[in-house]
């Protein structure tokens, strides 16, 4: 019983995980930026949702703040920041993790350094029975979040023509642009769904794993690794790599608490060395 108790931790951890880093994915497969202040946007709307949560006693709009705030944020950050590096990789690394430092300490003014909580609803409290036994509503739900999110994102991308734009100016965005699409208004709103389900994952990971200033760090060492190890700008690669990363993060500690670290990031680095495009990664 307490093996698939801990199944289901896994299985609700990857789902938080592909919320996250699908977002992730999206901005690195389209944008070629590695967004190091992703996490960063993860800890922000992670706290508006609280704010928004608290003053209003409404989840629901604790989620559409952050969503919408960070969104915006990450309109912002691409409009007026990247888009002054525009192809200078070095550039775009070095400016998004100064973005994430200044996000971070802003974080620590305005809310302090102490472990804060995302309250949720009255009916997602408690626990659920599962045949024998008990497991939390609120674990559920976010299984069904990511679930939803995928399924979501999947119809975008495979039944749609902006997910079909996506697709080619993942593969090919100079061909995209000259058939007249208007590429920069396809990044734009790319970095900005990126960064929405970046905040949609901080109000959801917050009410169960908490807020505190180095939670943005964490959450994007895993993102990368999702990436890595699915393939840069594949969505079915960010579902399997959040699987395999939310097993190894749970059974890690479990099987080898000395070893809880390498338990995840070992097998991605034998991934880039044999198979450096991650497993559904194009060239």
């Amino acid at each position: 019983m307490g093996t698939l108790i801990q199944i289901a931790n896994a299985l609700s951890l990857a789902a938080l995980l592909f919320v996250v880093a699908s977002g992730f994915t999206l901005i690195f497969g389209l944008l070629r930026v590695v967004n190091l202040a992703h996490g960063a946007l993860y800890l922000l709307g992670g706290y508006i949702g609280l704010t928004v949560a608290r003053s209003s006693e409404s989840f629901l709009l604790g989620i559409l703040a952050a969503t919408a705030s960070v969104a915006l944020a990450g309109y912002l950050l691409d409009r007026f920041l990247l888009e002054r590096v525009k192809d200078q990789d070095l550039k775009q690394v070095l400016l998004t993790l100064g973005v994430a430092l200044v996000i971070n300490d802003l974080a620590l003014v305005i809310w302090g350094g102490d472990a804060l909580t995302v309250p949720i609803p009255e009916f997602l409290r408690g626990a659920m029975e599962i045949g024998e036994a008990f497991y939390p509503k609120y674990r559920v739900f976010v299984m069904a979040a990511g679930l939803s999110t995928f399924v979501l994102l999947w119809l975008v991308y495979n039944r749609t023509r902006l997910g079909a734009l996506i697709r080619a100016g993942v593969d090919d965005k100079e061909m995209v642009q000259a058939m007249g699409v208007n590429i920069g208004r396809l990044f734009v709103f790319t970095f900005m769904l990126g960064s929405a389900l970046a905040g949609l994952g901080g109000v959801l990971g917050g009410a169960f794993l908490t807020l505190y200033p180095t939670a943005d760090s964490e959450i994007l060492v895993f993102s990368l690794a999702i990436v890595i190890i699915g393939g840069r700008g594949s969505l079915g690669g960010a579902a399997i790599g959040s699987l395999l990363v939310g097993g190894l993060a749970t059974f890690g500690p479990l099987w080898l608490p000395e070893l809880a670290y390498f338990v995840i990031f070992g097998p991605m680095a034998l991934l880039l060395a044999f198979r450096p495009l991650g497993l559904f990664g194009k060239a």
